[in-house]
Formats: structure tokens, sequence, C-alpha cells
């Protein structure tokens, strides 16, 4: 059994904690989760129609939050780390590369936008060594439903992580309770089902005495997104869930209506309709002799028959209503509105620029944020790799969260250019990889000296072309 004395320092204590915390948020991300793929509550009706709507409600559900979630996604791209001064480190960019951090940031930053944390776990590479000798770091991304974190509530650092997945091949859980020095490993006692692992002092062993390690810190690095303060992180569409599900239920009256009123209905008064008895069921059933057709002739021989028909269902009040609830889902998570394209035809890039202000401004929150937590896996990268290089004020470069057109943004260039801005300077400003910033100076400056040796030489002076002496006279008296 473990021990469960509430204490920081007990591993079997925090494993308990933090693995019921994470069981008791599973919930709560299984509805964000829905949400995010299109699959949220399907619209509710009448008890009586369901069977019949069943078909109608999940064919209703129109998936915005996942365009939500993503707008943002897309405009956060981080390009690399480099030193406080802005020069390219050569040891974080070889990092960056060996763990593929160009493609697995945005796993991060999506979970996190879906879910509302994301995290990045650095460990010992298996395959990779340093010159040192020592393991290269293996920066991995993490998913809320595997990973979590307690942080410690005066200076908000973490201070304890666990880590717990499911291990499909032997079907037991596996968890790793994780310290600023040391780390410890459990395993349940009996094999169990995925994405339900036990959180019951008899349902774990520990499998060691504890590894200690050197990297000084936690190496479970937590990217929350945007929490309020005093308040746990919400996915970038919460604000919203109750306009998707207004949203649905809109689009699942506007296909009712379409489908059985969306036409003019065919009345007739007058008319002695024959009735027979279903064998089957033994109930009346009125045979219809009014069949709809280009050739079909409709005739009665009741005196006082009278064929008419009904008004169709304006459908442009329920195509008004959605565009309605889409706009204010937009505006209420700060997306552009050109996302929902509506009436805009041919609108400048000027217009684009102020409809993505507040987008921008949100983007830029999230890269504030997001930015401290790469520093964080750098630094522990450093520290598994054995380089002594303080990584805690490095700077991470991101890409403008913001759209310009190439043309723009070269214009923007040359004019910089043309005041005496350093090329390095300017080629950040056009998103530019820190690698790509060194090729490119590395080129400028060849090419500058190339140009200098083929200027024509001085010539040589001769007795038609000497030049003054030091107080200007050309002859003698």
């Amino acid at each position: 059994m473990l021990d469960e004395t509430p204490e920081l320092d007990n591993p079997d204590f925090m494993l308990l904690r933090l693995g019921r915390r994470m069981r008791k948020r599973a919930g709560v991300l299984d509805e964000w989760w829905r949400y995010y793929r299109g699959r949220p509550p399907l619209p509710e009706l009448p008890r009586k129609a369901e069977a019949a709507f069943l078909d109608f409600q999940r064919k209703a559900r129109t998936n915005f939050c996942g365009v939500i979630a993503n707008s943002t996604v897309h405009r956060l791209r981080a390009l690399g780390v480099t030193a406080a001064d802005g020069t390219p480190d050569p040891n974080a960019a070889r990092w960056w590369q060996l763990n593929r951090l160009d493609s697995r940031q945005s796993q991060v930053w999506r979970v996190a936008m879906a879910q509302s944390v994301g995290y990045m776990l650095v460990g010992e590479h298996p395959t990779r060594t340093e010159t040192n000798g020592r393991p290269s770091p293996l920066i991995t991304a993490e998913h809320p439903r595997e990973a979590i974190v307690e942080r410690d509530p005066a200076t908000g650092e973490v201070r304890t992580g666990v880590r717990a997945v499911h291990d499909d091949l032997d079907g037991y859980g596996r968890a790793w309770v994780m310290y600023d020095n040391v780390e410890y490993a459990y395993r349940t006692k009996d094999r169990c089902t995925p994405n339900r692992l036990p959180w019951g002092p008899d349902s774990w062993e520990p499998l060691d005495d504890g590894i200690e390690h050197d990297l000084g810190r936690v190496a479970l690095v937590e990217f929350a997104r945007m929490p309020d303060l005093g308040e746990d992180p919400e996915p970038e569409f919460a604000g919203v869930m109750d306009i998707q599900d207004r949203a649905n239920m809109g689009i699942l009256n506007r296909m009712a209506a379409s489908r059985y009123s969306g036409w003019r209905q065919k009345t007739v008064t007058g008319h002695k309709f024959t009735k027979r008895t279903d064998p089957g069921t033994g109930l009346t059933v009125v045979e219809q002799p009014f069949v709809p057709g280009p050739n079909n002739v409709w005739v009665s021989e009741g005196e006082n028959a009278r064929f008419g028909q009904l008004e169709a269902t304006d459908l442009r009040p329920f195509l008004e209503e959605h565009a309605a609830d889409i706009r204010d889902m937009l505006i209420i998570s700060e997306t552009p509105a050109y996302y929902y394209a509506g009436d805009m035809v041919n609108i400048s890039a000027d217009t684009i620029a102020a409809l993505d202000l507040n987008h921008v401004a949100k983007c830029r929150e999230h890269i504030a944020a997001f930015g401290e937590g790469l520093e964080d896996v750098m630094s522990l990268a450093a520290a598994q790799a054995g380089v002594p290089d303080d990584y805690t004020e490095a700077r991470v470069r991101w890409a403008r969260p913001e759209y310009l057109s190439p043309a723009v943004r070269a214009d923007a260039a040359t004019k910089l250019n043309s005041i005496g801005y350093p090329l390095d300077i300017i080629a950040e400003d056009l998103d530019e990889t820190p690698d790509r910033i060194r090729r490119i100076k590395s080129s400028a400056a060849a090419a500058a000296l190339l140009g200098a040796s083929l200027l024509p030489a001085n010539p040589a002076p001769t007795a038609g072309n000497t030049l003054p002496d030091d107080g200007g006279a050309s002859g003698g008296e």
C-alpha cells in the first residue's frame, strides 16, 4: 500500500494527489475535446421526435470551435532560440532540430487551445549523445490526460510533476513522479483499461527508490492557455460553447423546416378517401390517389372537391439567425470576421489588418506566455546536455502573428535598409530563422568582399599625376 502521508516530499502522496486531479479533470477534457472535434451534444428535440430526427441531429452539428482554436494555432510559430543579445545559439539550434520542434510545437499549441493546457517533457535521448558523453536532450509533447504539475503557491514555480500512461503492450499503467533532483517510477498492481487508470493507495507499487538527476528543476514544463488570475485555464472557445449549441439548434430547425415545409404543400377538401385495414399491423390506412408528377392529372368525383396549396416556409430568417450566431462567436472569441466571409467580397489589406487587431493582440499574449515555457525547456535541455550556458535570459524568436503581404514586407525592408538598419535586424522582421539569418549575413559579406575585389585598383603615382605634399605645393621656387 502506498503511503498517503500528506507531505510534498512524499512521492506516494504526490502520485495519488496529482493522479486524482488528472482523473477529476478528465471529464471536462472530454467535453472540450468533443467541442473541438465538432461533436458537441446533439441538439435537443421533443422526446416523441427523437427517433425520427436522430439523423437530422447528427447532420446539424457544424464545428466552429475547431476553427476558433486553429485560427490561433496558425499564428503561433516559434522560429528558434537565440542568446540574450539576439545572436544565434548553435546548441539551441541543434537541440531544436534534433527534437523536431518546428512541427512538435504545433502539437502543444493545439492541445493547449483545445484542452486548456499542454506540456513538454525533457529527458535523455535514447540514441544521441553530446560531445561530453552525456545523453542529448529528448523533448517530447505531452497531453494533459497523461501529465499534470503542482505549483508552489508562493512563487508559481513547478515543484512536482506526474506523468502517467497506459502501456498497451502489457496492459499495466505506469507513472513517474518528478522533483527537481529525483524521479520515482510506479506501476499498477493489476492490468487496467486505457484512459482509466486507478488512483487508490492499493492500486500502485513503486518500481525503485528514486533515481537522482542534476537538472535542477522538474523536467515537465506546462504551457497553460492564458489563465485568469486565480482561475484554471480554459480552451480558446470556452466562452462560446453555448453559442455553438445555439447555432447547432438553429441549423436543426432550418433542416427540419426545409425538409418538411420548404416547398408548397398540396391540399384537397371535399374528396372521399378510400380506407383499408393493414393486415400486418391492423391499422387503418388511407389510400392516397393524388401523386405529384409532370404527367399526372388529379381528378375527384366529389361534388365539392377543391384543390389548393400551402405557402412554403421562408428559410431566410433561419439563415439570418445562423449568421448572427456565427458573428457572435467570432466577436466573443476574438477571431477575425473573415473566417466567416459572409458578405465580405474583395476586401482590402487595410480591412484585413483592422479585422485582425484583437486577434493579433490575443496571439501576442499567448506568445509572451509560451515563450517563457520554451525558455524553461531550453534551460532543461542545457542541463541535460551538461552545457553550462544560462538560458533563462535567452530570447525565443517568433514569427509575426499578423499577416502582411510579401510586397508590403519587401517595401518595409527596403525603407529600413535605406535609413541604416542592420541586415540581421531586417531579416528578423521578415521572420527568418536564426540559422537562415546567419546564412544571409554570411552571403551578404561574401558578396561585398567579392564586389570589392572586382573594383579597379588605384593607379600608381607617375610624373604626371604626382600627389601634392603635405604643404599642398606641387612645385618649388
